[in-house]
């Protein structure tokens, strides 16, 4: 691999080798909201902890659906890298930061008034509910910041770049380590201060990351004139991007819904879901890495015409992450308290955490397989399916599932756990469906997909 391009030489050393760095800047990154409810379950409250729970999954749905969206700009730069049509991969650049700008001042306008009527919806407990009030709000604040980290890290990926966007988020990630120790733990904020923390160390890294762009050689011409709006690519961007984002708003949807349910059985167990959620988000990590390495590596194959490479790539991605998914299976349903302890002292909250934590255990057997499977298919272009399969397990699974367990008496949080693993094996039959008959259609002469023609 030279210069971030992936259609030529060996495959698993370089698909490897970029995976690596996308998994150490998402642990960096779920160290942000790891490190707020490790110093806040330390530090402050039963009710901050909880608050942090609840509010951060909230911005986590919003988060990944923004990151989901400029997956567009990802796939749609490495096809046209990988095509070789280069200055129309500049243009896409100036365009996706025109929309995605805009888009973040939208978002905050809708959110920051209406961070109360969230916090209601979500159930958040009594004693709790200010505290989640002042964390929604601040981090809604640094929405800006948000938006324009994740479009920085997909504009590298689709470079064929995953080192800048970990060096950044690691300078970030000591920030606000600094900043939550500061801010709870000196000034007694709680839960708004591990807010004010994570926007802090976020908006630093976007500071971070442009000072890198202007050092960095671009694969293209880039200039000021390329800031504008493009209508045309708008469309190509949402196109591909607005199927993944949208299943990725429903998923997290239903988890959210998770939550409200848990919510309605006290604090206790409110933080225990949350623990639990901290730790899903270290052992789902990655599958997570894999798949956008599985999109970026795939997408320039793709647009290169060499299918055949971008299935050998996703072989070896599936091995890689399936292996690492046993292993984190057995210590999540096994050793599911000693993870928990990490993030809490109550041994009420510990043992909660776990019965939760036991059903991720079993998930991390079959996130694996359609996780990479979804960026193959999110790097073909083929994103509306995989919309469909998400919206399929998310709302059609899990969501019925969490309620239809909630019901049956006494609650257990481990039964109502088991919807996501039942949603993950729906979701995983239907990607090994629909690619074998994806590589039945590609022995057909293989064209370029393209939102309108897909």
């Amino acid at each position: 691999m030279n210069k971030g391009d992936f259609t030529h030489g060996p495959i698993f050393g370089p698909l490897v080798r970029f995976a690596f760095p996308v998994l150490l800047a998402l642990f960096l990154q779920s160290l942000y909201g790891a490190v707020d409810l490790w110093v806040v379950g330390q530090f402050a409250a039963k009710a901050d902890v909880s608050a942090v729970g609840t509010g951060a999954q909230i911005m986590m749905t919003i988060t990944n659906t923004i990151a989901s969206l400029t997956m567009g700009t990802t796939v749609l730069i490495g096809q046209q890298l990988g095509a070789g049509r280069r200055e129309e991969a500049g243009r896409t650049v100036g365009t996706s930061i025109v929309f995605f700008l805009l888009l973040a001042l939208v978002l905050t306008v809708l959110l920051v008034p209406n961070v109360r009527t969230v916090s209601a919806v979500m159930r958040a407990p009594r004693g709790a509910f200010s505290q989640t009030i002042a964390y929604l709000r601040i981090c809604s604040l640094g929405l800006l910041f948000i938006v324009a980290y994740n479009l920085l890290g997909a504009l590298f990926r689709g470079l064929g770049n995953s080192k800048v966007p970990l060096i950044t988020v690691a300078i970030a990630a000591v920030i606000n380590i600094a900043g939550d120790l500061f801010f709870v733990c000196v000034l007694r904020m709680g839960a708004a201060g591990a807010a004010a923390a994570t926007v802090l160390s976020q908006a630093l890294s976007v500071l971070i990351s442009l000072l890198f762009i202007r050092r960095l050689d671009l694969p293209f011409a880039f200039s000021r004139s390329d800031l504008r709006w493009r209508g045309q690519v708008v469309r190509r961007i949402v196109g591909l991007g607005f199927p993944i984002a949208l299943s990725d708003l429903l998923v997290g949807i239903s988890f959210l819904f998770i939550i409200a349910i848990v919510n309605r059985l006290g604090i206790t167990a409110s933080a225990g879901v949350a623990v639990a959620e901290k730790v899903c988000a270290f052992i789902m990590l990655v599958p997570i890495a894999f798949s956008q390495s599985m999109a970026a590596f795939t997408a320039q194959n793709y647009g290169a015409g060499r299918m055949e490479r971008a299935v050998r790539g996703l072989r070896y991605g599936l091995a890689v992450s399936w292996g690492i998914g046993l292993f984190m299976g057995w210590l999540s349903f096994f050793q599911g308290d000693l993870l928990c302890r990490i993030f809490a002292r109550d041994p009420a909250i510990i043992a909660e955490g776990w019965q939760y934590l036991k059903a991720y255990g079993i998930d991390c057997l079959l996130t694996p397989v359609f996780f990479n499977l979804a960026g193959f298919f999110n790097g073909c272009g083929r994103t509306r399916f995989v919309m469909a399969e998400n919206m399929i397990g998310g709302i059609g699974v899990r969501l019925p599932l969490s309620f239809a367990f909630s019901r049956i008496q006494p609650p257990s949080l481990f039964r109502i756990g088991l919807a996501t693993p039942s949603a993950s094996l729906v979701q995983t039959l239907l990607c090994v469906i629909y690619f074998f008959r994806l590589m039945k259609d590609e022995r057909k002469p293989v064209q370029a997909v393209s939102p309108e023609t897909e």
